[in-house]
């Protein structure tokens, strides 16, 4: 049986997207009362459920030669609340690039651990490890493709639909999700989880460089139902093999891609960017800023681009001021800080069901609502 790996976000099907978005909201409920601080006023532990220990005695390498902060600390504490270890290879401590090869490595390391997380330059890096690892790898982050980040982005929409209202709807429409009272929602084994709150189609504005984010957002959102909306100067676009990604999935009906970013705000529920200078890109600095003035996220842009009264904001992390001001970013439309918790369950869910079960299973009764909500989108 051959290991899965996961590259890209292109690489699932909706179905298994909508499974891992439900599975890291599940996990979410069921992790979260364990983390609480056990007091005499509250000793709930006879009536929590674990959440699966599928990496009981099992370690994960986080091959990592980029610095990380949220990748790297998502990815050792859902390790932990699975049963797991994770195990943190750095440039410095393994021989990858030095007096071994790819191929060498992804055999020794697979060997030993049962899953490889692996943050790289070039997306052919991990492409290299994923072919001869005889373990499952998941892309923590490549030239490319994000998309454990794209799963915590989708999962903190979910959590926040309530903000984003069906403007269809009646202002008696009952349906509104609460997600309010997730973290105490199980006070006994036989009580059933809530379940991932419903999400409406979305315009999401992404205003900056093509980055690896935005791309696993462009063969991801208009698989689900939502539109994008991309500003970026001319040279700012994505490479041809993210592209060619795009349209073979039919994603490209559901993106306009201009270079005026108050264009892209105009119907905006979500505005989203990322940083305008990646690592390895610190030489570009000068040319990057005078490249991308006018792109800086602010009140007063989104204003005048007509961007929904509600609209919120999104960022990936770390922030430099340049993209986004204070004003935004700090207040109260800013979504960053629930986005980045949520990379902690995107990973739970990935690590679970890929290193620990080898599986991204649909259940059949599953998949069919998955397909016809598609079908309703």
């Amino acid at each position: 049986m051959s290991p899965p790996h996961l590259m890209t976000l292109a690489d699932l099907s909706v179905p298994q997207i909508r499974r891992l978005l439900s599975h890291s909201f599940y996990s979410k409920q069921l992790s979260l009362p364990w983390l609480e601080p056990h007091t005499p006023q509250n000793s709930r532990a006879k009536d929590l459920k674990l959440p699966s220990q599928s990496l009981f005695n099992k370690t994960v390498a986080l091959m990592f030669n980029k610095r990380s902060t949220r990748t790297r600390l998502a990815a050792e504490t859902s390790t932990t609340l699975l049963g797991g270890r994770a195990l943190f290879l750095g440039k410095d401590d393994i021989q990858l690039g030095v007096n071994e090869s790819a191929r060498d490595t992804a055999r020794i390391v697979g060997g030993m651990c049962q899953g490889i997380f692996a943050r790289v330059g070039d997306h052919s890096e991990i492409e290299e490890l994923a072919k001869y690892s005889p373990v499952p790898v998941i892309n923590a982050l490549s030239s490319y493709w994000h998309p454990t980040q794209i799963l915590a982005d989708l999962l903190t929409l979910h959590e926040h639909a309530h903000l984003f209202p069906d403007p269809s709807a009646s202002p008696s429409d009952p349906s509104k999700p609460d997600i309010k009272n997730a973290k105490t929602s199980i006070k006994t084994k036989k009580k059933r989880m809530a379940a991932l709150p419903e999400l409406r189609p979305l315009t999401v504005a992404y205003v900056g460089d093509s980055a690896n984010v935005l791309h696993d957002m462009l063969v991801t959102y208009p698989r689900l139902g939502h539109s994008l909306r991309v500003a970026s100067p001319p040279k700012y676009r994505a490479p041809p093999e993210v592209w060619k990604r795009v349209e073979e999935l039919g994603c490209d009906k559901g993106i306009w891609w201009g270079e005026d970013p108050k264009e892209a705000v105009h119907g905006a529920d979500v505005v989203v960017t990322d940083t305008w200078i990646s690592m390895g890109q610190e030489a570009e600095k000068a040319q990057r800023l005078q490249d991308f003035q006018g792109y800086q996220v602010t009140e007063q842009l989104c204003r005048e681009g007509g961007a929904n009264p509600d609209w919120k904001f999104m960022h990936c992390l770390p922030r430099k001021p340049d993209e986004v001001d204070d004003e935004v970013f700090y207040g109260p439309r800013s979504l960053v800080f629930p986005e980045a918790d949520n990379r902690k369950w995107s990973m739970m869910a990935l690590f679970d069901l890929l290193i620990g079960k080898w599986n991204i299973y649909v259940p059949e009764a599953e998949a069919a609502a998955a397909a016809a909500a598609s079908k309703r989108s």
